[in-house]
């Protein structure tokens, strides 16, 4: 299980560097293929078998619901990066050390899966917080989402088929609401980007 925590992890610094939405939605894809094929080998009975799946059907979906997006709205420049890559990067990796040393031990199996879910989950807020592109804070979601994904699956004994299946049902839904979020802004600005929304005021 460390090796594919840290794999998830390298995904999610990837999406943190990289600039095109379709290469950022193909890894959180395959972050979200990684985790059923996680579930699927760390399965010992049926309901691990439909947790596993309820995890491969929602990276099924969310890739779907991307791709539709970065179609839709094709940007016809792209949107400024504000913060340089290797700076996203510098500032995940000083978060996530962050809070592998501020964070107690949470009871799963594993240190490294303790490690690689606080990771996650600051690649994700680091992603959002510090990408203008609407879509690419959508991902960042994901990242977080991820995480906890992972941390559902460390978890000792049997994993929870509940929380598993609440985990993917749950992203599927923050998912949609931003994706709506995303196609709203573009409409009506003609581009991703939140610093166009500086130029709202209250009547």
């Amino acid at each position: 299980m460390s090796g594919i925590a840290w794999a998830l992890v390298a995904l999610g610094i990837g999406v943190i560097v990289i600039r095109r939405r379709s290469i950022a939605v193909a890894l959180v894809t395959a972050q979200a293929f990684v985790l059923a094929v996680a579930a699927l080998a760390e399965g010992a009975s049926a309901d691990d078998v439909v947790a596993a799946t309820a995890l491969g059907v929602r990276g099924v979906v969310l890739a779907a619901l991307f791709l539709f997006l970065v179609r839709r709205t094709r940007e016809t420049r792209p949107v400024p990066v504000g913060v340089a890559p290797l700076a996203r990067a510098a500032a995940a990796v000083t978060l996530a050390l962050a809070l592998i040393w501020l964070v107690p031990p949470f009871g799963l199996e594993t240190h490294e899966a303790e490690q690689a879910t606080l990771s996650l989950v600051a690649l994700g807020l680091v992603t959002a917080a510090m990408r203008r592109a609407t879509l690419f804070q959508v991902l960042g979601i994901v990242l977080v989402e991820n995480g906890l994904a992972l941390a559902a699956l460390s978890l000792p004994g049997e994993p929870s088929l509940a929380i598993e299946i609440g985990v993917a049902v749950d992203l599927l839904l923050v998912a949609l609401v931003a994706g709506v979020f995303h196609q709203r802004i573009f409409a009506e600005f003609g581009a991703g980007d939140t610093a166009a929304l500086r130029s709202l005021r209250d009547s």
